[in-house]
């Protein structure tokens, strides 16, 4: 389950582009908390506290403590924006998160035992098609990431969903189809389909030489 970090905010009395652009130049940030019914509370945050949470790159799925003045609220990040040219936060929208509530996260999938698989060891390389999953999970489970095991895979071979076990509670927001997580690609199959191409090319050669030679003999009788 991820940790819940707490993170110092102040209550913010003004709102609108005018105060959210002084508050940046105070070196915070602007930051909304809603949801739960309840009437949405604007606050700032410590610039470079929030820069180190966003540089994990599991931000957006990560639970977070927002202590304003000891009144703390447990919520995730729902939104977040960057700065376009410095790529710094510039504001965050959290959702609170109630008891016993569960939320659609996007989890990171972490790859486990390459050195297993036999397609790897062969020179195969790993294509990630999904480098994220999206699920639905109780919001007190939250998984930090997702294991997709590569023992013994070979080239040619894909790693489903269903070959994922995921935690207690925790399914995926696809239920239509078994999707792809990742693919083992290798010289084999590249190999295989140049030899198709010049057996193809090769085959196109000898018909060409064939309609040539009769050609020849047709305009020989002539």
């Amino acid at each position: 389950m991820a940790e819940t970090i707490e993170l110092k905010a102040a209550a913010r009395e003004r709102v609108g582009k005018g105060a959210a652009r002084a508050i940046r130049r105070q070196g915070r940030v602007p930051a909304v908390i809603y949801g739960e019914k309840k009437s949405p509370e604007p606050i700032t945050l410590e610039s470079r506290d929030l820069w180190q949470q966003v540089k994990t790159g599991t931000f957006l799925s990560t639970v977070f403590m927002i202590d304003v003045d000891g009144d703390k609220t447990r919520v995730i990040p729902r939104d977040l924006q960057l700065d376009p040219v410095r790529d710094f936060p510039v504001h965050v929208d959290f959702l609170r998160l109630g008891e016993g509530a569960s939320i659609t996260v996007e989890v990171p999938v972490s790859f486990v035992n390459e050195e297993l698989s036999p397609g790897l060891k062969r020179g195969g390389i790993l294509n990630i098609v999904r480098h994220a999953v999206e699920v639905l999970c109780p919001v007190a489970a939250i998984p930090e990431r997702i294991e997709a095991d590569l023992d013994g895979f070979e080239i040619g071979d894909s790693l489903h969903i269903s070959a994922i076990t995921l935690p207690e509670g925790v399914t995926p927001t696809i239920t239509d189809r078994d999707f792809t997580i990742a693919t083992i690609a290798g010289r084999a199959a590249e190999d295989e389909t140049a030899a198709e191409g010049e057996d193809e090319l090769l085959e196109g050669e000898a018909a060409e030489g064939e309609d040539a030679e009769a050609g020849d003999e047709a305009g020989g009788e002539e």
